[in-house]
């Protein structure tokens, strides 16, 4: 709010400038001289003058300002999400307006609903249940990039996505040229797109590194309990698997206590590995080979595709983000592989 008894006129005479010339420089403007620019911020300053976010709104009809609904606020991989997205908003002096659907769909139309006229974008990540941008009633004119989602309901919107398909293609193939026969699987929760994107890529790159293998699947949450749960229950089959592909690394650790606490080793009984490369995976014993995800990069990245849709850039369609494998002690090659 403007300082009481402070206008954009005060501001004006002051600097002997109109009052278009010190909306213009207040606004970066290019087409101001350097020098009225500095004055005109050196007098607003002086006076604690800011212009107020209503007009501004009004006049140029843009609020400088992004949304963000995401599924859960509180979690690791948001945070590190919500880093990046912030980190390349801040580049652009753009403000973030930020939601969290807890994973109902109610609840994120509330939240998209919320944003009309409050926001000039909205990246928008909906991995349980997809989108549907109709019933959200969202402006035609709205850029809405969405993030790792299932899909979309009226067309021409932009998604950026992992790979997680290939991604666990590729981590499948490594365990079997590590010699490793009985690969097993922890899911991630379901519904959740992520989750069934990896599954996927665990199961057709089972058929193709290892024709005639049978999948070998068990329930998970993403979290460590679930993995450890998961863990118990392969100590419990009748023949163990010699390799263990997580969905995310903390079912990884979690299904690594379960197997230091029965005396299995890692990775001489049976190699681990993961998803994400969240910070613990380096640092765990053993180091855990996983995929790793630029999340921080991952969410700067889908803020730029949305500006660059704002602005009428072209780049229609989807674009993916490849993971990385890293390869470390938890999957060494099992004896004579």
């Amino acid at each position: 709010m403007d300082t009481p008894g402070v206008t954009i006129k005060d501001v004006a005479r002051l600097a002997n400038v109109s009052v278009a010339t010190v909306s213009r420089a207040l606004n970066g403007r290019e087409n101001v001289a350097d020098a009225v620019r500095d004055r005109v911020l050196a007098i607003a300053n002086s006076l604690d003058y800011s212009p107020h976010h209503a007009a501004r709104v009004l006049s140029s009809r843009r609020t400088h300002t992004v949304g963000v609904v995401l599924p859960d606020l509180p979690c690791e991989y948001y945070a590190r999400l919500m880093c990046g997205i912030d980190t390349a908003a801040r580049e652009r002096g753009l403000q973030l307006l930020v939601s969290g659907h807890h994973r109902c769909p109610e609840l994120q139309g509330m939240a998209l609903r919320g944003m009309r006229g409050r926001v000039d974008g909205i990246v928008v990540m909906s991995p349980h249940a997809g989108l549907d941008l109709q019933a959200a009633n969202l402006p035609p004119s709205l850029p809405v990039l969405l993030l790792d989602s299932q899909g979309e309901s009226g067309g021409g919107v932009r998604s950026l996505r992992v790979d997680n398909h290939g991604g666990s293609r590729a981590m499948v193939h490594h365990l079997a040229e590590r010699g490793r026969r009985r690969i097993a699987f922890i899911a991630g929760r379901t519904p959740n797109f992520d989750a069934a994107e990896r599954l996927r890529g665990y199961c057709d790159g089972l058929a193709e590194s290892l024709p005639g293998a049978e999948p070998w699947i068990l329930a998970g949450d993403f979290d460590v309990a679930s993995g450890h749960r998961a863990g118990c229950e392969l100590l419990a089959a009748p023949e163990l698997p010699d390799a263990v592909f997580a969905a995310n690394d903390m079912m990884a650790l979690g299904c690594l206590f379960a197997f230091n606490a029965a005396r299995v080793r890692v990775p001489e009984d049976i190699a681990l590995a993961g998803f994400d490369d969240s910070p613990l995976a380096q640092h765990m014993h053993p180091a855990l080979t996983t995929l790793r995800i630029d999340i921080g990069g991952f969410g700067a990245h889908a803020l730029r595709l949305l500006l660059d849709e704002a602005v009428g850039e072209d780049a229609p369609g989807a674009h993916s983000l490849q993971p990385e494998l890293m390869v470390r002690e938890s999957t060494a090659a099992a004896a004579g592989g």
